[in-house]
């Protein structure tokens, strides 16, 4: 174990004197990664329970009438999940091993040039993203104003921008501030999902029970459309999973890194798909920051309940939606760190989150999803078979920096391979990740092997001659 973390640091060091590129994209060295396994959890539960996956829960239920029951709904979250934490495991060794980020891995099989279409295709959604939950977050925070001043405050933009401009400052800090903000954040949210199931159990079950658990439902492409979109849901996240290892200390096995995916996001993820379907029957309306108040009347609970939904957008946020994206500024603009999470923020301001979030916006907020995870299911077929399969887990990482090394460029076996998963997906677009993750690794084996012979991406691959 000494012997590699000595590497790990060795090869940080060859790459900081030899390359311009700015110190938070430069492999982490194992003295600088201060993650433990109970922070890796928090973190997960955190991002976990947010709005945005309870109003994917509540999105089974279209004009009060649900398209899945609670069986087929959990059975369709049971299988997201195992999938979810299967490619998180896989997809995160890389980062984990050698310490790199995400924009650095895409090098490695789309090229130095080519790295920037598909980061952007990791930026944008998240950056969207970023946007939707700030945004429910503002309307949370706009009703804890309208309590605390009696009505005298009611402005939800208002709102949104000072919990932009809250959350740009936290970013400002980097991995550090989220394992504290995720650590006190989990531990709040888990308690308030219970009380929150509490009530809908006690006070709501012939409802729920009505409008949800005892409806038809359908096994056909609504049930797996739900498991597609749950998919999406996480594509972006687990595409970019070696910017969340590489911060994670040394020493820990591919089976236990494994687990601190699958048990926190089974226990948020999960919970938070049932309460928001459960909210959506008894209230009809899909959005959690207006649903929850209208199932409690007391208004100082109700100003918990909004407080734990600024928390939680807060969380997620810190975890999904800040630090990839501005990885790719910082890659693209050559920017330091603290500049490029500034324009994050600021971005997401403009992701005009009012008109997605509204209720008649439901379908096409899941039709983004499936649209971008069409093109982000083909990207992680590509890294894991260029890894796993090509490279057999040996790569030079030093050379993914060489501006002039092998990766220099475009590697058209990658960007090709990319498009054609791509259109695939869109001739069945609510099966649109799986396959997308089929097509675009099929091709690009194949388009590796035998096509652009003289390619300097086959160099350390199977295929090198």
């Amino acid at each position: 174990m000494s012997a590699n973390i000595e590497t790990l640091d060795a090869t940080a060091t060859q790459i900081q004197e030899t390359t311009g590129i700015d110190e938070s994209l430069m492999p982490t060295t194992a003295k600088g990664r201060t993650v433990r396994a109970k922070d890796y959890i928090f973190m997960w539960i955190g991002d976990g329970v947010n709005l945005g996956n309870m109003t994917l829960g509540a999105s089974v239920i279209v004009a009060g009438v649900a398209t899945l029951n609670i069986f087929q709904t959990i059975l369709a979250a049971i299988i997201a999940i195992g999938i979810i934490s299967t490619v998180f495991a896989l997809n995160d060794r890389l980062g984990y091993k050698e310490g790199i980020p995400y924009v650095v891995q895409l090098r490695m099989s789309f090229g130095i040039k080519g790295t920037i279409i598909s980061s952007l295709l990791r930026g944008i959604p998240a950056i969207v993203w970023y946007g939707i939950q700030s945004w429910i977050g503002g309307t949370a925070l706009n009703e804890i104003a309208k309590i605390v001043t009696g009505g005298t405050f009611d402005n939800v933009v208002v709102c949104f921008v000072v919990l932009q401009l809250v959350q740009i400052v936290l970013s400002l800090f980097g991995f550090h501030a989220i394992k504290w903000v995720e650590t006190v954040a989990s531990i709040i949210f888990m308690l308030a999902l219970i009380y929150v199931f509490g009530i809908l159990l006690s006070s709501h079950s012939a409802e729920i029970a009505q409008n949800w658990v005892q409806s038809k439902g359908s096994w056909g492409l609504p049930f797996f459309g739900l498991i597609m979109v749950f998919l999406g849901n996480y594509a972006g996240i687990f595409v970019s999973a070696a910017d969340y290892s590489r911060e994670l200390k040394t020493g820990m096995s591919n089976a236990k890194r494994g687990s601190l995916y699958f048990i926190p996001i089974t226990l948020a993820y999960g919970f938070v798909i049932v309460i928001g379907a459960m909210l959506a029957s008894v209230t009809g309306v899909t959005n959690p920051a207006k649903a929850l108040p209208m199932i409690i009347d007391n208004p100082y609970i109700s100003l918990g309940v909004s407080a734990f939904i600024v928390v939680g957008v807060i969380a997620t946020n810190m975890v999904a939606n800040i630090i990839p994206p501005a990885y790719v500024i910082t890659l693209l603009t050559k920017l330091k760190y603290k500049a490029s999470v500034t324009i994050t923020g600021l971005l997401a301001l403009g992701a005009f989150p009012w008109v997605l979030i509204q209720e008649s916006s439901a379908k096409g907020l899941n039709m983004f999803i499936l649209i971008y995870s069409a093109f982000l299911g083909p990207v992680i077929a590509i890294l894991l078979v260029e890894y796993y399969i090509l490279r057999k887990q040996k790569v030079d990482v030093a050379d993914l920096y060489d501006e002039n090394g092998s990766f220099a460029g475009f590697n058209p076996a990658g960007l090709i391979a990319m498009f054609i998963g791509a259109g695939a997906a869109f001739l069945l677009v609510d099966l649109a990740w799986i396959i997308g993750v089929v097509v675009a690794g099929i091709s690009y084996y194949l388009l590796s092997k035998y096509a652009f012979k003289d390619s300097s991406f086959k160099k350390g691959t199977i295929f090198e001659k």
